[in-house]
């Protein structure tokens, strides 16, 4: 008896996390795909497809991409949270995912943490926070 198709639910949420992480590290760098891509024998397309999660990353090629981002193997694992907690792993929301696929976010990420005022980054996040739940008609008339 065969089993029906599953549902694609798109990229395995770690693999989301890996490929979020290489693609931070390498912007943090300042390194493009294409030079990561050919230090590490790939195409920048491949790169593409690992830091979007399309592709896995298999463990020979996770090797390979810390040695050129001279980092860890761990670092790309950094806040799944751990295997034996109740919950099978900790990842931010998608929409966090989302975000950090941006250039303004990889850069905002990168840079935000550099301020070394708590509460200079509390004030800026309460202007984010206000500028979110502003009406979308507000922001219309505004621009």
């Amino acid at each position: 008896m065969r089993k029906p198709p599953e549902p694609d639910l798109g990229p395995n949420p770690i693999d989301r996390h890996v490929g979020l992480r290489i693609r931070m590290r390498r912007k943090e760098l300042g390194i493009s795909q294409e030079r990561l891509a050919e230090s590490i024998g790939l195409t920048f397309q491949q790169v593409q497809k690992y830091e979007r999660a399309a592709n896995r990353v298999s463990a020979s090629k996770l090797w390979e991409v810390a040695r050129a981002l001279n980092t860890s193997i761990s670092y790309f694992y950094e806040g799944l949270g751990r295997p034996e907690e109740s919950m099978p792993y900790t990842l931010p929301r998608e929409e966090v995912h989302d975000f950090l696929l941006t250039p303004e976010g990889i850069e905002l990420a990168a840079t935000f943490p550099k301020i070394p005022r708590g509460r200079v980054r509390r004030k800026i996040l309460d202007l984010v926070r206000a500028m979110a739940e502003e009406p979308e008609s507000a922001r219309a008339r505004s621009a």
